[in-house]
């Protein structure tokens, strides 16, 4: 018996003991919210942690992107005149 069935049989079980919808645990503590302080600070923390691109492998990479930007459009557009060609040849237009 693999995960997946394991997981399906646990909740259908789940499901058969409980017959109404959840209700919210009433002795729970309710989550506080942060402030936007705290916010920015933590957003500043996790940026600090990303290992940002140097100059030369970000200029490599806008130019990828560009190219494969303009290959794609070229494709989509010759396709299109391509196949507005031979609608418009196929009912006479």
């Amino acid at each position: 018996m693999n995960r997946q069935t394991k997981r399906q049989m646990a909740k259908q079980q789940g499901k058969e003991k409980s017959s109404g919808p959840k209700k919210p645990n009433p002795s729970a503590p309710k989550k506080q919210r942060t402030s936007a302080a705290q916010f920015l600070r933590e957003v500043r923390l996790e940026l600090k942690k990303v290992q940002w691109p140097t100059r030369k492998e970000l200029i490599a990479y806008t130019i990828v992107v560009l190219i494969s930007v303009t290959v794609l459009t070229s494709f989509v557009f010759v396709l299109d005149y391509v196949f507005s060609k031979a609608v418009l040849n196929l009912f006479g237009s």
